[in-house]
């Protein structure tokens, strides 16, 4: 009888436990997702160098108060816009996640375009000059310089001298 009851209460507040997420207004849910978007164009600033919606330290006030703080501006109506300018006056342009594409920042967008036609430029060039240097032949064994028998027959002598036991 008692494990029925032990089973009955679990029932009941695990029910109990689902209500409010069932009752939950369907835009909170949106606005939370929508949070997460907006805050996965943000750095974190405790130091983490990690997006502000996947930072991982374990108590990150910083990434807490920043993430409260987009959600509040969210609720109050603020456009996306606003709430990166408004990072952005608080945490200077160190906040920006990748740097905007436009100003002296399109330049980090441009340069790595930029050293990669450079790159495959420079690697053709290299193999083109290659191909046009002609390595000197090797002459074949029978066909190289003349050496008199007299230095052959002293060679072999030394050699045979020099490999015996």
């Amino acid at each position: 009888m008692t494990r029925a009851r032990t089973i009955a209460a679990i029932t009941m507040l695990a029910m109990f436990a689902a209500v409010p997420l069932l009752i939950a207004p369907a835009g909170a849910q949106q606005l939370t997702d929508r949070a997460k978007h907006i805050g996965g164009k943000f750095m974190c600033m405790c130091g983490c160098s990690q997006v502000l919606t996947e930072c991982n330290h374990v108590g990150c006030s910083t990434s807490a108060s920043m993430l409260k703080e987009l959600n509040q501006s969210l609720s109050s109506g603020n456009s996306e816009d606003a709430i990166t300018q408004m990072f952005v006056q608080e945490f200077g342009t160190k906040v920006y996640a990748e740097p905007p594409k436009s100003g002296f920042s399109l330049v980090a967008w441009v340069l790595p375009s930029v050293y990669l036609f450079v790159g495959t430029g420079v690697v053709i060039l290299v193999i083109l000059r290659w191909r046009k240097h002609v390595p000197q032949q090797i002459a074949p064994a029978g066909g190289g310089p003349d050496i008199s028998p007299e230095l052959l027959e002293r060679a072999r002598a030394q050699v045979s001298r020099e490999t015996q036991d």
